[in-house]
């Protein structure tokens, strides 16, 4: 698929994600406590997800009928041979539960095991983040990039707190004070693909976590590195998307941020 092909494919994605959220804050409006679902500790789910999953992979499949999903709610679940859709149909479904409006759709394309498409649109604030392999990123159509702050002492931090893997628990916190201690601060949103959508237009320099789906990084990972910004494991290597671990910085500062996380947690070992 090539770029004109891939930035009309992102344009309908999109749209899609437009009519989806509308679905969604109206279900806010009238959602019920007794409408939460446990799959896991501290992990909830709700008809909202399950539904707007079922919208966006019912969509996707009329888009490009020859790819496979890799899907949070696993409405949706085969393998495909080129082409493959990464979706979170509500990423912070614990801030949508609660009425904090910090929440997200997210789908990522992947060609070839590649990231090649990304969207992240934030519903509350109506901000649709996308990006193409090669074609830049964009906040509502306009163009964006990471920050050009170049050190951490001036910069703002974001993170995610664990919520079921807690094996990590003393690094993560050594890194945690070390920020407190050494930067502008650090905020915890409850959206991962948020966190990284404000990476890429530069309201945050770094964002780094632990315990992730592919689900929650891959839509707002290409956006960053289309921002001109660095996403790694925290190895820094390429494993960000499947390795449950993940750093996204913009370029003048991800080699500090990366050190302070590789010294903190290689001495845990």
């Amino acid at each position: 698929m090539n770029l004109t092909a891939l930035q009309s494919l992102c344009a309908e994605v999109c749209k899609l994600t437009a009519e989806t959220g509308k679905f969604i804050l109206e279900e806010r409006k009238k959602f019920q406590s007794s409408s939460i679902e446990k799959k896991g500790h501290n992990d909830l789910v709700s008809y909202v997800d399950k539904t707007s999953e079922q919208q966006i992979v019912k969509r996707l499949k009329e888009l490009l009928p020859e790819s496979g999903f890799i899907t949070e709610e696993k409405t949706e679940s085969r393998k495909g041979d080129v082409y493959n859709w990464i979706i979170d149909p509500l990423d912070g479904t614990t801030n949508f539960i609660h009425g904090i409006p910090c929440f997200c759709i997210s789908i990522a394309l992947t060609m070839n095991d590649e990231l090649v498409l990304g969207v992240v649109h934030e519903l509350n604030l109506d901000e649709c983040f996308s990006a193409v392999k090669d074609g830049g990123a964009f906040l509502n159509g306009k163009a964006i990039h990471v920050s050009q702050i170049d050190k951490l002492s001036d910069s703002l931090i974001a993170t995610g707190f664990p919520y079921h893997d807690y094996d990590r628990m003393k690094p993560y916190m050594e890194v945690f004070d070390w920020c407190m201690r050494n930067t502008h601060g650090l905020r915890r949103l409850g959206s991962a693909a948020a966190d990284l959508a404000y990476v890429a237009c530069g309201r945050f320099e770094s964002f780094y976590e632990y315990g992730l789906n592919a689900w929650d990084v891959a839509g707002g990972a290409i956006i960053v590195k289309e921002a001109g910004g660095v996403v790694t494991d925290f190895s820094g290597g390429n494993n960000f998307v499947f390795g449950a671990e993940l750093i996204a910085s913009n370029a003048k500062v991800a080699k500090e941020m990366t050190d302070v996380i590789q010294t903190k947690f290689s001495a845990s070992k």
